[in-house]
């Protein structure tokens, strides 16, 4: 495992590797770590934390994260910027380190999944396919046709681009990201869509059917 010193971004969000995010800086201490980027190798960890309000909340030793690198940043006159990230590598905070910086900056250890036994390749097609009708419901909701679905074939990145897409409590992400087994992410992802299907294919119903007037028709194949 690699160690190494990083900024670190406290955020209600839960990025993945290889996933984009778009951010808005505009807090004087965030602006200072975008500027100290910009001249070092433009990464920083983006670390979850829940919304508070109230207080300045900060990870605790222990926590997993992820790195960001910045693909793109648009300065504004004032000051502010808009920047575009993509997910990198995933990290525990292992301690918090002085420095004259007003953001945070921490110890970070690296890590990757584990390395598994076995073909997930059935596992992955079935994931990919779940996915694929999910999108599929989701549009019909909106009377559309889903634009096909490009994921990875590699069965990590899989995992991280569908974990990031869903629209899920961000704990469970959280929890997805913290795993540290392709298998066990892409099972878990399973159950979920399994749960997300079936609700969405009872919407879709009702939608079709409020689009009939009530009238007598065929159900739609593929959504119950």
């Amino acid at each position: 495992m690699a160690y190494r010193q990083l900024p670190v971004f406290p955020l209600p969000i839960v990025l993945f590797p290889g996933t984009p995010q778009s951010l808005h800086i505009f807090e004087p201490r965030y602006r200072q770590l975008l500027a100290d980027c910009e001249v070092g190798d433009r990464t920083f960890g983006i670390s979850f934390v829940a919304p508070a309000p109230d207080h300045d909340a900060s990870p605790a030793a222990g926590a997993v994260g992820c790195t960001a690198h910045v693909r793109a940043a648009r300065y504004l006159p004032d000051g502010r910027a808009n920047i575009v990230t993509t997910g990198g590598d995933r990290y525990v905070l292992r301690s918090y380190v002085e420095c004259d910086r007003l953001y945070r900056v921490a110890l970070v250890e690296l890590f990757d999944d584990d390395v598994e036994d076995g073909d997930l390749d059935g596992l992955s097609t079935t994931v990919r396919n779940a996915f694929t009708h999910l999108a599929e419901a989701l549009a019909a909701l909106g009377d559309q046709v889903a634009p096909p679905i490009e994921v990875p074939d590699d069965p990590s990145s899989l995992s991280f681009q569908i974990a990031a897409a869903l629209d899920i409590d961000l704990d469970v992400k959280q929890g997805l990201l913290e795993l540290r087994s392709t298998t066990t992410r892409l099972r878990q992802l399973h159950r979920i869509m399994r749960r997300l299907n079936t609700a969405v294919a009872q919407r879709v119903e009702l939608h079709l059917h409020a689009k009939r007037n009530g009238k007598s028709g065929s159900k739609v194949s593929g959504y119950r």
